[in-house]
């Protein structure tokens, strides 16, 4: 089996992990650091808004499951890509929503995706997705990793992470790895 890897910034790690997670055809998701200058970012480093970087999730997937465009797809679902440098109450560069393409096949699919979202008229602002190459990630911190599985009864959890699972099982329920469609 061959897989492919994803790199997306879509606020909060916790929620990207939490949610790309569930899919079909997903392998891994790893939390991490992408887009910035600084090499081997600390969480501390990043979260002062002056390494460039965004906070991002690494998807191993297998294309034979699950395209490259459903994850887009879903990406573009699951968070607002509307608000620059800001998810929710998380404000900053380090929450930016960005798609860093691996190739160029990537980056024509995400063009073409966003141009879609775009037309679709879903959101009533402009979409202000970074779309930019790939270049470098750096994995987040042991404590970052599985967050909303471990820390499901925590208030950021439940009152940011919990709606955008239950919307992802809502739109893409098909999608979903059967054990996660047990436990809600």
């Amino acid at each position: 089996m061959t897989t492919e890897i994803a790199t997306l910034a879509n606020g909060c790690f916790w929620c990207s992990e939490a949610i790309f997670n569930r899919l079909k055809g997903v392998k891994s998701v790893v939390p991490g650091y992408s887009g910035g200058k600084v090499e081997n970012p600390t969480y501390e480093d990043v979260c002062t808004g002056r390494t460039g970087h965004a906070e991002a999730a690494q998807i191993e997937f297998d294309p034979t499951v699950i395209s490259y465009e459903k994850l887009l797809d879903v990406f573009w679902h699951t968070h607002d890509p509307t608000t620059l440098n800001r998810q929710g109450n998380d404000i900053g560069t380090q929450y930016r929503s960005a798609i860093f393409y691996h190739n160029d096949k990537q980056r024509e699919i995400a063009e073409k995706s966003k141009r879609k979202i775009e037309e679709s008229g879903i959101y009533k602002d402009p979409i202000v997705t970074e779309i930019a190459p790939f270049k470098k990630f750096y994995i987040a911190e042991d404590y970052h990793k599985k967050y909303y599985e471990q820390h499901q009864d925590a208030l950021y959890c439940r009152y940011v992470i919990d709606p955008k699972i239950q919307k992802l099982l809502k739109q893409y329920g098909k999608d979903v790895k059967e054990e996660f469609l047990i436990s809600y």
